[in-house]
C-alpha cells in the first residue's frame, strides 16, 4: 500500500485561496486609504487670526501639492524665481517661526499636502523702516504677494527635465529621510502625478500668458477673468481686468451693500463662497460650515489702527474737510455709501469694469448652483463701488487697480500723479500715507508699475483735488484714524 499525505478537498483549497485574496485586498485597501485618503485634522490654532492665515479650506484634497515637493522646488529651481529667498522672493508673507507663509495651509490627506487659503491674497505687512521688524495684519491686502509669479514658477519647474523622481528625492533626502514605502510612493506616484497636474493646470491659465496680456504684478490679480476662465471655463476674450486685492476685515459694514470693486456681488457670504470654491474647497456641508465661520470672523474683525504717531490737531482740522468731501460716499448709512458710482462721473480706468459681463454673471451663477450651493447671484454693473475707508492707511496703492501710490497723490489731479512707480515694498511712507515706491530697495523688491499699460490708468476720482495744500494735509491726517 502506498501512503499519501492527506490533501484537503478541492473546495477547501479554493476557500483558502479566496481567504488569502480577501486578506490581501483588505490590506491593500487599508494601505491605499492610509497613504492617499486618510484625513488628519489640523492642530488647534492659537488665535482666530492664525486660523485665518494658516487654516485649511480643505483644498488640499484636489489642489494640494505634496509637502516635500513643495518644500524643495525653490532650492532645485532658483532660476525660475525673481531672486534669492525662495518663496519669500515672490512676496509671500512669512512670519518668523511659522512653517509656511501666510495664506498656505498644510494638512495630511494620506500624505502631507500644501494648499492656499484666503490669506494668500488678504494678509498685509508693514515695516516702519528697512531694518524694522515686519508687522502682519490678517485680512489686509497682500500688497507684496506676486500670485501670478507663484503660478508661473510651478509651471516652469514642471517643464524642467529635473522634475523627476531621482532628482527630487535626492533633494528631499537632504532635509528629511522618507521611509522606504514613502520613497516608492513619491518616486512612482506623487512626483509624476504632481508634474502632470501642474502641466494640466498650466493649460487652464494659458489666457494670462498671452503676449498682449499685462502682468498682474504684486498685490493684484485678474479676478473676474479668473472666474470666467478657471471656474466657469468660458471662452477667452480680449479683456484684462487687473485689480488690487481688497481688505476683507470689518465685513459687517458691507452687509447689504454691493461688494467687489464694481459691485458685482451684493453679499459678503457670496464673495467668500466664490473665493473658496475658486481655491478648490469641496462644496459639501462642511464647506458651508467653514464659510459661516469665516463670515463671522471677518465681520467682527476690526480694521487695524494706524501704528504711528498722529497729530490730533491736524485730525481735528481734517474732520470737517472729510465731512464735506468724503463722508457722503464713504460713511456707513450716508446717501451714497455702498452705491455704484457711474463711470461717467468717476472717470477711473474702466478695463476692470468691462472684463465682467452679464453672460459671465449668468454662467458663474449657474456653475455655483450646479455644485448644490445657494448664494445671492452675481450681477453686471456700470461703475465702481463707493465703499468704506476703514483701515484706509493700509490699503495702498489706491484706486481699484492700485494705480496711485499714496493718498496724497490721490488728492492731486491725474496729470500730477506718478506715472511709474514700484509696488510691493512694505516700508511705510508716513508723510504721504502709503508705501515707499521709489528708491533702490523699492526697485529691487517691487514690481514696476507703469500707468501707460493697459488697465493701469491712474485718471479719475478727482474729489478733493482742488483743496488747498493745508486742507489736504489735514484730511490725510484724519484719514489715518479711519
Amino acid at each position: 500500500m502506498i501512503l499519501t499525505p492527506n490533501k484537503p478537498p478541492r473546495g477547501r483549497w479554493w476557500k483558502m485561496l479566496l481567504g488569502v485574496v480577501v486578506v490581501f485586498a483588505l490590506w491593500a485597501g487599508f494601505v491605499g486609504w492610509y497613504k492617499f485618503f486618510r484625513e488628519v485634522p489640523q492642530p488647534a490654532f492659537a488665535s482666530a487670526d492664525k486660523q485665518f492665515m494658516y487654516g485649511s479650506l480643505r483644498a488640499e484634497n484636489d489642489r494640494g501639492i505634496p509637502y516635500w515637493i513643495w518644500l524643495v522646488l525653490p532650492r532645485m529651481f532658483p532660476e525660475y524665481l525673481p531672486g534669492p529667498g525662495g518663496y519669500k522672493s515672490l512676496g509671500m508673507m512669512w512670519e518668523p517661526g511659522e512653517e509656511l507663509p501666510a495664506g498656505f495651509s498644510k494638512r495630511t490627506v494620506g500624505f502631507p499636502r500644501v494648499a492656499n487659503n484666503c490669506a494668500a491674497c488678504h494678509t498685509a505687512t508693514v515695516r516702519a523702516a528697512e531694518d524694522a521688524p515686519t508687522q502682519f495684519y490678517a485680512a489686509g491686502p497682500a500688497h507684496t504677494a506676486d500670485v501670478q509669479a507663484y503660478f508661473r514658477f510651478f509651471f516652469a519647474t514642471a517643464h524642467d527635465v529635473r522634475f523627476n523622481g531621482d532628482d527630487i528625492l535626492r533633494e528631499i533626502e537632504l532635509v528629511y529621510g522618507l521611509p522606504w514605502f514613502d520613497r516608492v510612493l513619491y518616486r512612482y506616484v506623487l512626483i509624476p502625478f504632481t508634474k502632470k497636474a501642474l502641466l494640466d493646470q498650466e493649460k487652464q491659465f494659458a489666457w494670462m500668458n498671452r503676449p498682449h496680456m499685462p502682468d498682474w504684478g504684486k498685490g493684484r490679480d485678474d479676478p473676474m477673468n479668473l472666474t470666467k476662465y478657471f471656474m466657469t471655463e468660458m471662452e477667452y476674450d480680449e479683456t484684462t481686468g487687473n485689480a488690487d486685492f481688497p481688505s476683507v476685515w470689518n465685513l459687517q459694514v458691507r452687509e447689504g451693500y454691493a461688494l467687489q470693486w464694481d459691485g458685482t456681488t451684493p453679499s459678503p457670504r457670496s464673495v467668500l463662497i466664490d473665493s473658496a470654491l475658486g481655491l478648490g474647497a469641496p462644496p459639501d456641508d462642511e464647506f458651508l460650515e467653514q464659510i459661516a465661520d469665516l463670515d463671522k470672523y471677518l465681520k467682527a474683525l476690526p480694521p487695524p489702527k494706524y501704528p504711528f504717531a498722529i497729530d490730533q490737531a491736524l485730525v481735528a482740522a481734517g474732520k470737517p474737510v472729510y465731512e464735506q468731501y468724503c463722508a457722503s460716499c464713504h460713511d456707513v448709512g450716508r446717501e451714497r455709501y455702498g452705491k455704484i458710482v457711474d463711470m461717467t462721473e468717476l472717470g477711473t480706468d474702466r478695463e476692470r469694469l468691462d472684463t465682467w459681463t452679464k453672460a459671465a454673471a449668468d454662467t458663474a451663477n449657474a456653475k455655483v448652483k450646479s455644485m448644490g450651493i445657494t448664494r445671492i447671484d452675481m450681477i453686471k454693473t456700470d461703475g465702481y463701488v463707493s465703499g468704506p475707508l476703514d483701515g484706509i492707511w493700509l490699503r495702498a496703492p489706491y484706486l481699484h487697480n492700485g494705480s496711485v501710490p499714496n493718498l496724497r497723490e490721490l488728492l492731486e489731479p491725474a496729470a500730477k500723479r506718478t506715472k511709474v512707480f514700484y509696488r510691493g515694498y512694505d516700508v511705510y511712507d508716513r508723510q504721504n500715507v502709503g508705501f515707499v515706491t521709489q528708491g533702490a530697495e523699492a526697485e529691487r523688491t517691487g514690481f514696476r508699475f507703469d500707468t501707460a499699460v493697459r488697465g493701469n490708468g491712474n485718471q479719475g476720482h478727482t474729489y478733493g483735488t482742488e483743496l488747498s495744500a493745508a486742507k489736504k494735509t489735514a484730511l490725510l491726517e484724519y484719514l489715518k484714524t479711519q
